[in-house]
């Protein structure tokens, strides 16, 4: 039986973690990097296609993968730019607040892209998936991947601040949504993209946009699934977050995980029943409450909360 794949696509950061504005950690960062080590942590087969310096950050992160199981074969690194910083700064509440460095060299993701099979995973999103500099080469990896029969997931973790750019990016969050399988995102996400302020109209703008199933994550409160033919709420446990960054990427590194251990396929998501996608959600939640109790971004080593997956 052939060993299905992850492959989890978007940018990579060195987080600076700040606390009543002093230092308190710093981490490899990113999205779409945090999937990816919380799956590398609990043993799936994952690839992480991204692009960083081959300075100290560079290389810093780079270790940091490969120590957890992490494949970087697809990772451009170049010389003529330094690896992005991300400063993140902690409200009272553990939730943080942004400030990016960039210095990106002008030709960018020379390496190439993986070859994708049926029964493949592919998780994109955030800024990456809408940054005009390598929008090109991303979305013709994503278009192929969907033609080869991989489950396409799509996270679009806007950023309050690219809301002056919302008019000019919007269509292509739209073609993101329209290639996706599954739309998972917060609350915040579509108030930012769509102006909604609830499940149900957020799910209106993603089905008008291309796309049927949609996860929406509202902090602690419930997650709620939409799709043409349920809508069901999964409760979150309460907890006193560390830090909540992180939270939504191990959210979909959880639910990335049930579907693998599960067998679930592109294929399969019409005909899955209420209690699949609760076992599913949960799984989701355990991966996002774990990364909270920690100031790491991804679950921690030997991590096993999959909630019965």
């Amino acid at each position: 039986m052939k060993t299905r794949k992850v492959y989890t696509l978007g940018e990579t950061l060195l987080d600076i973690i700040f606390r009543n504005e002093a230092p308190i950690a710093a981490k490899p960062g990113g999205s779409m990097l945090n999937s990816a080590l919380s799956l590398g942590r609990t043993g799936i087969d994952v690839y992480f296609i991204s692009d960083y310096g081959t300075d100290f950050p560079g290389n810093l992160i780079s270790g940091f993968l490969e120590k957890n199981r992490v494949s970087t074969n697809y990772i451009d690194r170049y010389a003529d730019g330094n690896t992005a910083i991300a400063l993140a700064s902690l409200d009272t509440n553990s939730n943080a607040e942004y400030t990016f460095y960039k210095s990106y060299p002008p030709k960018r993701l020379t390496a190439g892209f993986p070859e994708i099979f049926p029964g493949d995973v592919v998780l994109f999103g955030s800024f990456y998936a809408i940054n005009a500099d390598i929008r090109e080469k991303i979305i013709g990896f994503i278009r192929s991947a969907r033609q080869s029969g991989a489950l396409i997931i799509y996270d679009p973790n806007f950023r309050k601040t690219l809301l002056a750019e919302i008019n000019r990016v919007r269509p292509w969050i739209e073609e993101n949504i329209a290639l996706a399988d599954i739309v998972r995102g917060s609350d915040e996400d579509f108030n930012f993209i769509f102006n909604t302020d609830n499940t149900r109209s957020a799910y209106t703008e993603v089905r008008r946009a291309g796309c049927n199933l949609l996860i929406y994550t509202a902090n602690s409160q419930a997650v709620e699934l939409m799709c043409d033919a349920m809508h069901l709420q999964v409760e979150v446990p309460p907890i006193t977050p560390v830090s909540t960054i992180g939270a939504g990427d191990s959210f979909n590194a959880g639910l990335i995980y049930a579907l693998i251990h599960k067998g679930i396929e592109r294929a399969d998501l019409p005909f899955l029943k209420e209690e699949n996608w609760r076992e599913m959600i949960a799984a989701g939640i355990s991966f996002a409450s774990a990364v909270c109790m920690q100031m790491d971004n991804y679950v921690p080593e030997g991590f096993e909360g999959g909630y019965g997956v």
